[in-house]
């Protein structure tokens, strides 16, 4: 008998300056993947933004997801699946693109196999193919998300976020493999560097807890990713100049890059065309998109129920 179940999933930015693998926070921009039983054979269909970039096979990292769940339950998996990505997030650019494939892979598995798994169990298997917490983190629950990881198990704390904070992306056509971005990453770090690390993101996080988001000026600088994957960047620290003299509280890179991201309560539109003027004038178009957070984390729905599943 036909089913399918739909998980509409935000984007993430992740990192947030100095939080690296550890903090993500969730966007109002979104996918959709949705998974059916049908007939006899698999597909995997992709749809939507930057289609050319994403693979349509069962290899895709969704689809390998949705194996895994069948396989940790004991359900047999149908004969015939259809995954269907709806991609509203530009892909490879450091806004949780794979880690939202996962995590619709798993949501909607989860669901047909009979919903055997908690949301935090989910998160633990997620974890386990991306390699890292931090988008899936976001991306599941919503809101600024605080991730730890011990050995298997992830522990996550959510705060939300100020809604007067807008985020302002700067996404270069270009793309940047996560792999390629942590490939120039040191393989140790100087102490002092680290100190420093240490009191901006303690420091970040307590912005976020209590609202005093003037300090992002000072939290969400980071002296152990940035300054090696910027060289990737053409144009990265004039961009971040920029940005800031527009009135932007704090600028990051998005994830593993190439993506940008200025923090701002005002001068959102200034500080976007200022950011795209920069990347021009280094020969880079790029998009500029000005979003909020979200604050709700994936939702699912079954069509045997028209409201979404909690």
């Amino acid at each position: 008998m036909s089913r399918k179940v739909s998980a509409r999933i935000p984007a993430s930015t992740t990192n947030l300056g100095p939080g690296f693998d550890v903090l993500g926070l969730a966007l109002q921009l979104y996918s959709t993947v949705s998974l059916e039983i049908t007939g006899s054979t698999t597909e995997v269909i992709i749809s939507g933004v930057d289609i050319d970039k994403i693979p349509s096979t069962p290899e895709h990292i969704a689809f390998q997801a949705v194996q895994s769940v069948f396989q940790r339950s004991g359900v047999q998996k149908p004969k015939g699946l259809k995954l269907s990505i709806e991609n509203g997030i530009p892909a490879i650019r450091g806004l949780g693109g794979s880690g939202i494939a996962i995590l619709g892979g798993l949501l909607t598995a989860n669901i047909l196999c009979g919903n055997p798994f908690s949301r935090s169990d989910l998160l633990n298997f997620a974890t386990s193919i991306e390699g890292h917490p931090d988008n899936v983190a976001a991306s599941l629950y919503g809101g600024v998300v605080i991730s730890v990881q011990e050995e298997d198990h992830v522990h996550t704390i959510q705060l939300t976020c100020n809604p007067a904070l807008h985020v302002v992306l700067a996404i270069p056509e270009f793309t940047l493999s996560t792999q390629k971005a942590r490939s120039v990453l040191p393989k140790t770090v100087d102490f002092t560097d680290a100190i420093y690390n240490i009191s901006r993101s303690s420091l970040l996080v307590a912005c976020i807890a209590t609202g005093k988001l003037e300090m992002l000026r000072v939290a969400m600088k980071d002296k152990l990713h940035q300054p090696y994957r910027s060289t990737l960047i053409p144009g990265f620290n004039d961009v971040v100049e920029a940005a800031t003299s527009a009135g932007a509280l704090s600028i990051a890179l998005s994830g593993a890059g190439p993506t940008v991201a200025a923090y701002c309560l005002n001068n959102m539109d200034e500080v976007g065309n200022q950011m795209q003027n920069v990347f021009k004038h280094h020969d880079i178009p790029c998009k500029i998109m000005v979003l909020s957070a979200d604050l709700e984390g994936a939702k699912i729905w079954d069509n045997k129920d028209a409201n979404p599943l909690v």
